[in-house]
């Protein structure tokens, strides 16, 4: 049965602007997002088949092969990728308004919004004021995270050309394991030693898993 004849009050577009998004399960904000469903399946279904395809909503969003499946075009997909930025953006600005980070807990729940799920890894940094204030977020390389890729000139250029007077590292595991590896504590002192010749303080490097991500500061290690 196609969504247009349930009853009205039952259709996830009305209900949602009736009672508002949080009233609808995940699959129903995605059958909303995609506008209509298939030959045999409504978009509220096509959202559950896609949800246990994928294993979670992040996983949906962010890893391209969960999406290749019969009735999720490019358009689609691009409805649904623009929602997860949108919602990306949103954390960004909600934590730029905050006066200060006091702790690895202020920025960890962002740049784990930010970071987790990606299919590769990524190395980003949230560049600080000398109150701590956000100045800006960036992502400046994808893939194997070593040294020789995370060159320190462009690090050191970064935070330059945001004016930043300190710098929280970030960067994901796709495995999910947040364990920082012996790579990950030897970058971390490479670029604090780089940073410090500007001036520029290291506050914390943290590594997003799929659970609580791991602060090398609060281990000893940055």
């Amino acid at each position: 049965m196609s969504i247009r004849d349930w009853p009205e009050d039952s259709r996830p577009r009305e209900r949602l602007l009736r009672l508002g998004a949080g009233s609808l399960a995940p699959a129903e904000l995605i059958a909303v997002l995609l506008g209509n469903g298939v030959r045999g399946a409504s978009a509220v279904e096509l959202g559950q088949r896609l949800l246990a395809r994928a294993g979670s909503l992040s996983a949906l969003l962010n890893t391209p092969e969960t999406c290749r499946m019969p009735g999720l075009g490019p358009a689609k997909r691009a409805r649904l990728l623009a929602a997860l930025e949108l919602a990306r953006r949103s954390l960004g600005e909600e934590l730029a308004a905050r006066p200060a980070l006091s702790s690895p807990a202020d920025s960890a729940a962002f740049l784990r919004a930010q970071l987790r799920d990606r299919a590769y890894e990524v190395f980003a940094c949230l560049f600080l004021d000398n109150r701590h204030r956000v100045l800006a977020f960036a992502e400046l390389f994808r893939g194997t995270l070593d040294g020789a890729s995370v060159p320190p000139r462009e690090v050191v250029r970064a935070c330059l050309q945001h004016n930043a007077a300190a710098v929280i590292l970030a960067h994901n595991h796709p495995s999910g394991v947040a364990e920082p590896s012996a790579a990950d504590v030897a970058l971390t002192q490479t670029l604090k030693q780089a940073l410090d010749l500007i001036g520029v303080r290291v506050l914390d490097h943290l590594v997003i898993g799929s659970g609580t991500p791991v602060s090398l500061s609060q281990r000893g290690l940055c």
